[in-house]
């Protein structure tokens, strides 16, 4: 079984409500684009993270001062 996204959570909120209330049709775009925009934030953070050394994340981090 996978994990569940914040923004999948949310889309399974959605449909519980769309039989009572009938607001997915009106968000189903939105929910769409918000999980396209968390892959792709996902993705970048991932590479972001396997591209450093650990030099280059302490200095990223730290802002490279060597005077400890």
């Amino acid at each position: 079984m996978s994990k569940q996204t914040a923004v999948e959570w949310l889309e399974q909120e959605f449909i519980k409500l769309e039989s009572t209330v009938g607001v997915f049709g009106v968000m189903y775009e939105l929910i769409e684009k918000a999980k396209q925009m968390e892959k792709e934030q996902i993705e970048e953070a991932y590479n972001a993270w396997y591209q450093l050394t650990g030099e280059q994340y302490y200095n990223e981090t730290y802002g490279g001062n060597n005077d400890n």
